[in-house]
């Protein structure tokens, strides 16, 4: 392993900048990864507009990205599986690099059948749609309505819940136009909130009454929304904020449906139930992620050096699907 890598800072300016930096070395129970792609996500373009300090950012520079996918190079103390050598996918901070230094429970072996591209857009999804379903309790053939579904996360979401033997899948959309989008990954129903009401759309989707279960990534408006689309005694999660954070609900909704409502944030602060989360996600998934079930959708591939590009592409909010970068 070299003593010196390439990676990818932010804070320096509206788009990450390459660093010639110090190749990382595994502590106990971490491992090293020679990165051979990695993906974005929602969280890489608020992180690079907060520290922009040519647009009032903080100017703090921080080594970038969160997903990747390649090979084991070196094992820390104590850390067990992955083996040397094998190949992995995971999640971590500061994962745009040539090197990636992680906690060993945060990846999961990638299966034969899948490239790195794909495998480096799969760790968030499959953590989060997957440890969101288990907050909830959901059951095979449960419905379950997915809101801000053709964003990356929720495109794997609606992938995850087919898969998982769901029974009726609702999946929301601003856009009409991709309505297929969310059919070809597995959704029954597709509510084009820009449109239709989605509180009304659903019950008439499920006969009156409700999903058995309610993933939503939007937040705000849509999330109070979700409380009168969900059956008595069903449960609400909360994954994302992609509308605001702010909410003003129906407490009767609320409290005569006796709803559960939960809100999930699967952060590296607490590393322990992060690698358990992991750890349920690949137990559960992997054999879907192998024989195609729940893989990812690409929207593009771009390299270190048009890394602005890619990020310009993550800001459109046009991408079908997660964006790669390859690793140099």
């Amino acid at each position: 392993m070299p003593a010196t890598m390439t990676a990818l800072y932010g804070g320096a300016g509206p788009d990450w900048a390459p660093r010639q930096v110090h190749a990382p070395r595994p502590g106990p129970g971490q491992v090293v990864v020679r990165a051979r792609a990695v993906a974005l996500n929602n969280a890489d373009a608020s992180m690079l507009a907060a520290a922009d300090p040519t647009a009032g950012g903080t100017g703090e520079e921080y080594q970038a990205g969160f997903e990747f996918a390649g090979e084991v190079t070196a094992v820390g103390a104590g850390a067990g599986m992955p083996a040397l050598g094998s190949r992995v996918m995971g999640t971590t901070p500061g994962s745009f690099a040539q090197y990636v230094l992680a906690d060993h429970r945060h990846v999961l072996p990638v299966p034969d059948e899948l490239g790195n591209e794909e495998a480096c857009a799969l760790p968030t999804g499959l953590l989060t749609e997957h440890g969101a379903l288990a907050v909830a309790g959901f059951q095979a053939g449960q419905s379950v309505l997915i809101t801000g579904a053709t964003s990356s996360i929720g495109l794997i979401g609606v992938r995850i819940a087919r898969a998982l033997d769901a029974g009726r899948i609702v999946a929301t959309t601003r856009d009409a136009a991709r309505s297929d989008l969310l059919e070809n990954a597995g959704a029954d129903t597709v509510v084009i909130t820009g449109e239709q009401d989605m509180t009304q759309a659903v019950l008439t989707a499920t006969r009156g009454q409700g999903v058995d279960v309610a993933l939503d990534h939007v937040g705000g408006r849509t999330f109070a929304d979700c409380l009168p689309a969900t059956r008595s005694d069903g449960a609400v999660v909360n994954i994302g904020r992609l509308d605001r954070a702010a909410s003003t609900i129906d407490l009767d909704a609320l409290s005569y449906r006796h709803l559960r409502v939960h809100g999930v944030s699967f952060g590296f602060s607490r590393a322990a139930e992060l690698g358990a989360v992991i750890a349920a996600a690949g137990e559960r998934l992997l054999p879907a992620v192998a024989d195609g079930r729940a893989q990812p959708l690409i929207d593009s591939t771009w390299s270190f050096d048009t890394a602005a590009r890619a990020a310009a592409r993550l800001r459109s909010h046009r991408a079908h699907g997660k964006i790669v970068l390859s690793v140099p």
